[in-house]
């Protein structure tokens, strides 16, 4: 299964592509698309969608995720988030690929045990889960591969996967045949707070 991931925007526009093969997950491409503010409006998206696009084709993914626009008090963000969206939707519809979509607070839950973890938290987790050998960056790239790795751990379209069950009051999630995924959230668990456990020691 392969999976790509957005993070949409007019300004920045964050991709990610996980691949899941033996039961394991790894990242294949991640990036951002930077559309300059010299650019009008329709050339923004058109640059936007050209991207997707592309990498609909060279990639053949089997889903796309997709944040879900979600109420925002700056209504000039929402309208850029949602135009970004339409024209994403757009493209993966031109392909025929199917859009799996969740809020941030859904991914975040998913990918770092709680829904108000914070950008590094997120990169974290991601690093750890997708066995990559740096934190991946910029924001937007990570929380599209986020997004990526939340779609291939709880889409049951084309393979059974089982979605990470997690218990941030217990010292390891529920178990039901531990996928590595969960396994991994959980040793990330485990060792961030041993780190924080040694801090306190040493203060």
């Amino acid at each position: 299964m392969k999976v790509l991931g957005i993070d949409p925007g007019t300004a920045a526009l964050g991709y990610g592509i996980v691949e899941r093969s033996g039961g394991r997950l790894r990242e294949v491409d991640h990036g951002v698309l930077n559309t300059s503010p010299d650019l009008s409006l329709p050339e923004r998206l058109l640059a936007i969608h050209s991207l997707v696009d592309e990498l609909l084709s060279l990639h053949e993914p089997d889903f796309m995720g997709v944040e879900r626009l979600f109420f925002s008090r700056n209504v000039q963000t929402a309208l850029g988030v949602g135009q970004a969206r339409g024209v994403v939707l757009l493209a993966a519809a031109q392909h025929g690929t199917q859009v799996r979509e969740a809020t941030p607070n859904e991914v975040k839950s998913a990918i770092a045990g709680y829904g108000a973890a914070d950008k590094q938290q997120v990169q974290r987790m991601v690093q750890i889960v997708l066995g990559m050998a740096a934190l991946p960056t910029p924001d937007d790239a990570a929380d599209a591969l986020a997004i990526a790795t939340w779609v291939a751990n709880t889409d049951r379209g084309r393979e059974t996967a089982s979605a990470a069950i997690l218990d941030r009051a217990a010292v390891a999630p529920i178990h039901r045949g531990e996928s590595g995924y969960e396994r991994a959230v959980r040793e990330a668990i485990v060792a961030e707070r041993a780190e924080r456990a040694d801090k306190r020691s040493a203060s």
